[in-house]
């Protein structure tokens, strides 16, 4: 349980500031995931423009607001 809430907050925000981010091990990791998906065969999709109507309408409802 944590008791003390400020001290949790300056523990995480010291640690985002000690590690900055690292593009190439992103890049490492972005990649071995999408070949696990393409071995998965959960990309590419079958029908790449399936379910476009629905976002379609989404897009016109919310940039006539």
């Amino acid at each position: 349980m944590i008791k003390d809430k400020m001290l949790l907050e300056k523990f995480e925000w010291d640690l985002i500031k000690r590690n900055k981010p690292d593009y190439q091990r992103n890049m490492e990791i972005f990649e071995g995931m999408y070949k696990e998906a393409v071995y998965l065969k959960a990309l590419p999709a079958k029908y790449p423009l399936e379910g476009i109507q629905v976002d379609i309408k989404i897009a016109r409802v919310i940039n006539s607001v």
